[in-house]
């Protein structure tokens, strides 16, 4: 009998193996119905099928697809990787649910860098009410601000596009730009009867999260100019003050320093604390259960009700340092989300008394998910109930001394500021 060179048994071996391991991964994708397919620019596209239990027809997608790519007049200026974002995009709205959104991997940057503080715009938090983008909040000393921008005004057009149909991410790309480059906003003021035209400067918005100071009445500037404060003007008590606006990536660390200072005052003459989060458009839930912690000694800050059924709650989660001092909460249209947990679990637990308007009323929660290419999207998984059940959504939080901020008040006549100060002083 012949017998066979090691090498040839060798080969033979390897393409039998071959042979085995393209099989198996043949009979793989086949049972994932997924297949393989080498693009123009020589690299393998993997398609997955619609999953099983899907009854749907792709072939209504790839048809209009087609079309493009052989009758539009201009097929060079057709962005293959525009079409798949535009397509996902459209795909999220859908659903019908302005908080669900799909982002680009420029919007998904844009994003993280507005939780981490800094970036280049207007310096205004959007939203969408009605089916129409709208200003939530804008932010302090910045362009929005100081071109008399306010929560609940409605961006018809920017640049002279119609925001009709679009999303929170497609108005902040068109938006946001280089410092220095003048964006033009078609606005509609609330109680207003027509639209006018603001042009902003783009700037380099850096905001800090937290701001806080400790003054005697009688030299709080801020409220000088306002009818409220006629009783408490003159007044030499101590009050501290702590402004939020949102709960970001540093948001934590700047609230320790602010509160050391207060809570080594408490021993002293201060009378209590103003904590403001007008214009607080939110940010991060585990940022909003921390704040809160500083005030309750114990409970439930906020649950969470999951899309699969399940319920989570949020208890206190640290010893505070302001847990006897007492507080006073100012809110207004601007403050959302995070802003108003906080606030209506220090109102459930009768912790603190609210003072301004009724919040914003955004209640859902989103959980963010990185895709490929920098991409992401975030989707509604949930909405949050306050200590005693009551859903933020729609509705937000309802102060106790409703006060609405004059539309002519001034940096020295802030009305609402001066009520909350009469308020914890009496």
């Amino acid at each position: 009998m012949q017998t066979l060179p090691f090498s040839k048994i060798r080969s033979f071996l390897l393409v039998i193996s071959f042979v085995i391991l393209v099989g198996g991964t043949g009979y793989y994708l086949g049972e994932r119905k997924t297949s393989l397919v080498v693009g123009p620019d020589k690299r393998v596209v993997v398609n997955t099928q619609v999953p099983a239990g899907e009854d749907v027809d792709f072939a209504l997608f790839w048809d209009v697809w087609g079309k493009l790519k052989r009758y539009y007049v201009d097929p060079d200026k057709i962005d293959v990787q525009k079409l798949v974002y535009g397509a996902i995009s459209g795909m999220v709205s859908a659903i019908d649910d302005p908080y669900t959104s799909f982002f680009s991997p420029k919007e998904n940057q844009e994003f993280k860098d507005d939780l981490g503080g800094q970036f280049e715009g207007i310096g205004a938090q959007l939203g969408i009410k009605e089916g129409r983008i709208i200003i939530v909040t804008p932010l302090k000393g910045n362009p929005a601000e100081k071109a008399g921008l306010k929560p609940n005004d409605f961006i018809l057009k920017v640049n002279g596009e119609d925001t009709t149909g679009w999303t929170v991410q497609q108005a902040v790309t068109k938006i946001r730009g280089p410092r220095g480059i003048k964006v033009t906003l078609t606005v509609f003021h609330e109680n207003s009867s027509s639209s006018v035209d603001v042009t902003l400067e783009r700037a380099t918005i850096v905001v800090p999260s937290v701001t806080s100071w400790t003054k005697s009445v009688l030299d709080i500037t801020e409220i000088t100019g306002a009818t409220e404060a006629a009783s408490i003007r003159k007044s030499t008590d101590m009050v501290s003050y702590i402004s939020l606006s949102r709960f970001g990536d540093h948001t934590n660390e700047d609230w320790d320093k602010a509160v050391a200072e207060i809570a080594a005052n408490q021993a002293g003459a201060v009378r209590g604390l103003i904590l403001d989060l007008r214009n607080n458009p939110g940010g991060y839930l585990e940022g909003s259960v921390y704040i809160a912690s500083e005030f309750l000694k114990s409970g439930i800050v906020v649950s969470q009700v999951n899309s699969d059924g399940t319920k989570q709650e949020y208890t206190v989660n640290r010893k505070g340092k302001l847990l006897s001092l007492p507080i006073v909460v100012l809110i207004n249209k601007g403050s959302a989300s995070a802003a108003e947990i906080v606030t209506g679990a220090l109102r459930d637990y009768k912790r603190a008394t609210i003072v301004g308007e009724t919040s914003f009323g955004k209640g859902s929660v989103q959980t963010p998910f990185d895709l490929s290419q920098g991409a992401g999207v975030h989707i509604t998984t949930g909405k949050w109930l306050l200590p005693l059940g009551d859903s933020i959504s729609q509705k937000g939080v309802t102060p106790d001394v409703m006060v609405a901020l004059s539309s002519d008040a001034t940096t020295t006549s802030d009305g609402q500021l001066a009520k909350a100060i009469e308020v914890l002083l009496h």
